[in-house]
């Protein structure tokens, strides 16, 4: 799909979603990119500086959950496609306010949707003429998937068994989305990535928490005893893999993107101040700062995603892995933090 006519991206200042466009315009000079965001804490205009007033992309304030603004969108612009990244996605966040994550997740994906399918299509299974190619594309997450042993994997084929009102709410999403394809014909893709990091992450995640914490001889605090296992995503390689799978997917096909780099979170936390203590000494070692507090309740043990589809498929592969990756994102976040 070698779209150069408008896309819309959904929560483009979010961390995922202003990386990836940096990452798309970069790789696709000629698209000309709506970034639709309302701007609530986790978005941060800020990151997209260095595109601002670039003659392929425009910044609009607004909330997917708004249907009237979302089909005056539309009408505007006649997008060929939509990257759908917009969603709450804090777990600790959705055990203590729910219905956000519900209103989000569920209500903004379904506005997105309809709206595109009216405009596209004139009825099931039909595209109209200048629309055969347009495409919808739904970021979501491994967290759908529930809890891991201590071995296996998520593959595309695993049931669903979300543990938080975050995950679930991201689960209804997904079948709203499978269901488009199934029973209007709706060219629609699915991503479910696992936990990213890398530069512009917002603070409240836990690698800019430890490092945030660090820099400020602060506490750093680890749920649990810090032996929940996550597969760890250098952000630049999951934009390369939605690229990859908004291009070249096949319709109505979900691929999982996941970094191959399983990691406890004490292990990241021991990690980040063994750097810290080589490249900004103090003395005493990072370490002594890690702390033990109480686990959140509904914890999942361990997430790990089997790629081997996308990479197959698509010849995916990721550049970065853990111990590269980190190096990268703490650099980052010192300049950041030294600014």
């Amino acid at each position: 799909m070698k779209s150069k006519t408008p896309i819309l991206i959904s929560g483009g200042a979010g961390f995922i979603g202003s990386n990836f466009i940096k990452y798309y315009l970069e790789q696709h000079k000629h698209t000309y990119i709506v970034n639709l965001d309302k701007l609530t804490y986790a978005g941060e205009l800020s990151n997209l500086d260095e595109i601002t007033g670039k003659h392929n992309y425009t910044f609009v304030k607004g909330d997917i959950c708004d249907r009237n603004l979302i089909n005056e969108l539309f009408n505007h612009y006649n997008f060929q496609g939509v990257i759908h990244f917009a969603a709450e996605s804090h777990v600790d966040n959705s055990i203590e306010g729910p219905e956000a994550f519900v209103n989000t997740n569920v209500n903004g994906t379904f506005n997105l949707l309809d709206v595109a399918r009216n405009h596209w299509m004139g009825k099931p299974h039909t595209f109209k003429d200048k629309f055969k190619n347009s495409r919808f594309h739904h970021i979501s997450t491994d967290e759908v998937y529930g809890s891991l042993g201590p071995s296996g994997l998520f593959t595309e084929k695993t049931p669903y068994a979300p543990n938080s009102p975050y995950s679930a709410s991201k689960a209804s999403s997904d079948f709203l989305v499978r269901s488009y394809f199934h029973t209007y014909g709706m060219n629609v893709v699915t991503t479910n990535c696992s936990n990213n990091y890398g530069p512009m992450q917002h603070n409240e995640k836990l690698i800019p928490t430890i490092i945030r914490k660090a820099l400020l001889g602060e506490k750093i605090p680890i749920y649990g005893d810090g032996k929940n296992i996550r597969d760890w995503l250098y952000v630049e390689d999951h934009c390369k893999g939605i690229d990859l799978v908004f291009e070249k997917g096949k319709p109505g096909e979900t691929y999982n993107i996941g970094g191959g780099n399983e990691r406890t979170n004490l292990y990241i936390a021991e990690k980040i101040c063994d750097i810290l203590d080589q490249i900004k000494p103090q003395s005493n070692s990072y370490k002594n700062l890690i702390s033990f507090v109480k686990d959140r309740p509904g914890h999942d043990f361990r997430y790990a995603i089997d790629a081997s589809k996308i990479s197959t498929e698509l010849d995916w592969f990721a550049n970065e892995n853990f111990e590269t990756g980190i190096k990268k994102t703490i650099t980052w976040y010192l300049e950041k933090y030294n600014s």
